[in-house]
């Protein structure tokens, strides 16, 4: 998956992608780097909304997993487990947030795992900089489960519609 189609991908599967104006700026199997521009993410400060940037921290985490997932030909549902973010100093201007999937040995791990059939976690950092100064990171874990069951798969006590 390049640049271009993971844009695409974010801005018509994710609307909240598509409302921050998200930009790629690389994707490839060794990491993202998205951009959000200030306007669309501005707050009351004229600095960018906290939760605009972590929106894009997260996204950036999540992209690089899901692109390196596609490089492997793995396939499973990401969701986001836990995140921890930082803000280390006001956001004035458009920032970038860049993430690379998980090391070797965690990576061979996950994919394993995944691989069984079981629920994989991979934690992932991705950092924000701004006019050329790091301004925040993001530390999460997300969960991926495989492909093996539809999502709306009826509970054995549900009843049937």
């Amino acid at each position: 998956m390049n640049a271009r189609e993971l844009e695409d991908y974010l801005r018509t599967r994710i609307p909240l992608a598509n409302a921050m104006a998200v930009q790629v700026r690389a994707a490839d199997a060794s990491g993202v780097t998205l951009f959000a521009p200030l306007a669309p993410n501005i707050n009351h400060r004229d600095t960018v909304f906290g939760g605009s940037a972590s929106a894009v921290a997260i996204l950036a985490a999540w992209s690089a997993l899901h692109v390196r997932m596609q490089a492997a030909s793995l396939e499973g549902r990401i969701v986001i487990r836990s995140n921890h973010m930082s803000y280390e100093r006001p956001i004035m201007a458009g920032f970038t947030a860049t993430a690379a999937p998980p090391e070797l040995e965690a990576w061979q791990k996950f994919a394993a795992t995944l691989g069984r059939g079981r629920m994989a976690r991979a934690r992932l950092v991705a950092t924000l900089d701004c006019d050329g100064a790091r301004v925040g990171a993001l530390d999460a874990e997300f969960a991926v489960t495989p492909h093996t069951a539809p999502a709306t798969m009826r509970q054995p006590d549900a009843p049937a519609r």
